[in-house]
């Protein structure tokens, strides 16, 4: 019943493609549904309700409300298999008859697979819900659903495949699926010039990692009997060999994830896909790149290496700390949110890097701990992630801005969506009492594990990664108060803004309302997770947390009790007892109770909104201290008039923040393979008779070298 219930949620996902597909043919279709839904629900309401969904004009509503149906079955279908296979702890395997006619697709689905499964399925779930109003934004003859449904179904089936390959020839094809799908998303909106550039760009990183996997796959198998992942885990490498493999892997995962240096598509491809789909693309898709990560690393490769962790802890270290710097400096809502998932990816990189490190050092339950704190970070991620997302589409639905700098004011007109995004903000600020404090806590108690370790460059290097978590988290506080303070307070910068209203669409505030109650919940019950997590460590490290952890619901203590421990539902107690107290001693006192009043001018006559802060104001002193970490360019023009051009007429502002990658490392590949070109475009001399020699003079070293 699990594996069918995962089977069902791959057949569910494609056949909610193939569904949006027969948009082109409404009017077959229309027939069809008229006769067939009729035939079944044979019932007087039901066939009122019939007559009026399935007329023409309001067909092609009932028929994306279909397709997004079908998405939903499809999430909760992930979920049940994910929870079941977690729960019972089981492997299960099977064949598919399809692919090479000496290789079947094998299948696996273990606890791994199955924790994947339930992320994908939560986030699928709060889309389908989010979607049909979204959607309806988009003109039919502009953008046709057909396109995007279709290749929405795609995706996720593939995300889903990935998850159940059991052989590198499945597991390529299910890749290369989610990854030309995605692409087709990020260029949905394709009459802007930026989109097919962000398209083509992720596009060709997403098949350059494919051939990075490819080569790791394939060294894999050049020292063992077959292409199935059984045979991969037999395979006997040196050490040599196994780093190479090591190294193939985390280029094609990490570049797939969004790890520096290899992460610049993620912040040009995110903002320019609909904003379901950014949700889909950072709060999963980068998730499935971890489960391949995770699964060449820790199952297929076997032995770990210290060496290794150490590669992960360093990228992961620069990720965390360059994505959240990177996003401080953004003025675009989900260019900045496509940033901030490199520096949670970089999280969960530093994460497992310390459980690599733990695991070749003989501590098998350190390991374990930190293997439990990545894939919570993951778990965690994926909810607030999808959240904000959301949040940015319903915001850019209602004002048509993206730019941080043109809002302001939306708490007065968008109350619900302001409450939804700001439990998103405290979430990945890793406050306390919402998930992302867990898991970064978890991910603190690891690193000041180090003492056990004998050699002294990890005993220096793993302080000073967990310094820059520290400092990590500290600028995501700022920056997403940046995020909150910008957009909902003060007074709204523009006219969209200033006559923006709550969202009515139902089904869009309940998607983000499904993840908003999932980052409370996790934040105050995260032993529901983290016990399932422990199976998942179990099954693949041979090593669980111990049962002394004090696992529970109410405290969580992942090494012991006596070093450190955490109570989320005390905790809340504590908040709302000093709530209660506070409101109580105000309403008490006749001069502390609290009243409603104009805010402050400071005695200048009234608040314009020039008086507010801008985005670059904001981050100034961040720029400051930090002005290595871009390249700048910063101009000030002055309009001057007046006798001997004294007075200042008028001053303008520009500010160009640029990511080193494309100057250090982009640029130089592109001018080199222009250069290669060339020369190899001057072998073209358009004359018959140089091509003969050249055919010629091939089919004399092809005789020689079969001779």
């Amino acid at each position: 019943m699990i594996l069918l219930s995962a089977y069902c949620a791959v057949l569910l996902s494609f056949s909610s493609g193939l569904l949006a597909l027969m948009m082109n043919q409404r009017n077959t279709l229309l027939a069809v549904s008229q006769y067939g839904f009729k035939k079944f629900f044979n019932s007087a309401p039901c066939r009122d309700w019939l007559d009026k969904n399935l007329e023409e004009r309001h067909f092609p509503v009932f028929l994306r409300q279909a397709v997004f149906f079908l998405l939903g079955l499809s999430g909760i279908f992930a979920v049940l298999a994910g929870l079941g296979v977690l729960i019972s702890n089981t492997v299960i395997t099977d064949q598919i008859g399809l692919g090479l006619p000496w290789l079947p697709w094998h299948v696996r689905f273990d606890s791994l697979s199955g924790f994947f499964f339930l992320i994908i399925g939560i986030a699928v779930s709060a889309v389908s819900l989010y979607g049909p109003g979204y959607v309806n934004t988009y003109k039919e003859s502009q953008h046709p659903f057909a396109v995007l449904g279709l290749f929405t179904g795609l995706f996720v089936a593939g995300m889903l495949l990935v998850l159940l390959a059991d052989d590198a020839f499945f597991f390529m094809i299910a890749w290369e699926l989610m990854s030309v799908a995605s692409y087709f998303l990020v260029a949905f909106q394709h009459e802007n010039p930026a989109n097919r550039q962000a398209a083509f760009i992720y596009l060709l990183m997403a098949e350059v990692g494919a051939l990075a996997i490819i080569l790791g796959f394939g060294v894999l198998a050049g020292f063992a009997d077959g292409f199935t992942f059984d045979a991969l885990r037999e395979a006997h490498l040196s050490t040599t060999w196994a780093s190479i493999a090591f190294m193939l892997a985390l280029l094609g995962f990490g570049m797939k994830a969004g790890i520096v240096p290899v992460h610049v598509w993620l912040p040009e491809a995110h903002p320019v896909a609909p904003s379901h789909i950014s949700a889909l693309m950072s709060g999963v898709m980068l998730k499935v790149a971890l489960y391949g990560l995770i699964r060449f690393c820790f199952d297929l490769l076997g032995e770990v290496h210290w060496e290794w962790g150490v590669v992960l802890l360093i990228l992961g270290t620069v990720s965390a700390l360059g994505g959240i710097l990177y996003a401080m400096m953004q003025p675009n809502l989900k260019r900045l949110l496509a940033y901030s998932s490199v520096e949670n990816i970089g999280i969960i990189f530093m994460v497992l890097g310390l459980s690599m490190i733990f695991m070749a050092n003989g501590h098998p339950q350190l390991a374990a701990l930190g293997f439990l704190a990545a894939l919570f970070h993951a778990f965690n991620h994926a909810l607030f992630k999808n959240l904000l997302f959301l949040g940015a589409g319903i915001i850019h639905h209602q004002t048509h801005q993206l730019n941080i700098d043109m809002m302001g004011g939306l708490i007065k007109r968008m109350p619900k969506t302001s409450v939804l995004f700001l439990i998103g903000c405290m979430s990945i600020s890793s406050l306390p009492l919402f998930n992302g404090f867990v898991s970064e806590w978890l991910a603190f108690q690891t690193a000041l594990q180090v003492d056990v370790l004998d050699n002294g460059v990890l005993r220096s290097l793993i302080p000073v990664a967990a310094a820059a978590l520290a400092l990590t988290a500290a600028l995501a506080a700022a920056c997403f108060v940046k995020v909150f303070g910008m957009i909902f307070l003060g007074l709204p910068r523009s006219q969209p803004c200033e006559k923006a209203h709550e969202i009515q669409d139902k089904g869009m505030l309940a998607g983000s309302s499904l993840l908003a109650g999932l980052c409370f919940l996790f934040g105050i019950f995260p032993g529901l997770i983290i016990s399932l997590i422990n199976n998942v460590a179990g099954q693949l490290l041979g090593e669980t947390l111990p049962n002394d952890a004090a696992l529970g619901w109410l405290w969580l203590a992942p090494v012991s009790t006596q070093q450190a421990s955490y109570a989320p539902p005390l905790v809340l107690i504590g908040a709302l007892i000093a709530a209660g107290v506070s409101l109580w001693y105000l309403r008490r006192n006749p001069s502390t109770v609290m009243r409603r009043a104009e805010t402050w001018d400071c005695g200048f006559g009234g608040l314009t909104t020039k008086m507010q802060y801008s985005c670059s104001a904001f981050t100034m002193p961040f720029r400051r201290i930090f002005n290595k970490v871009w390249i700048i360019d910063e101009q000030i023009e002055k309009d001057m008039r007046g006798a001997m051009n004294q007075d200042v007429a008028a001053i303008r502002y520009h500010l160009e923040v640029q990511d080193h990658s494309w100057p250090r490392l982009y640029h130089p590949i592109e001018r080199t393979v222009n250069n290669l070109a060339k020369l190899v475009g001057r072998i073209q001399t358009g004359n018959i008779r140089v091509y003969l020699g050249y055919s010629f003079v091939t089919l004399i070293i092809m005789l020689w070298v079969v001779s």
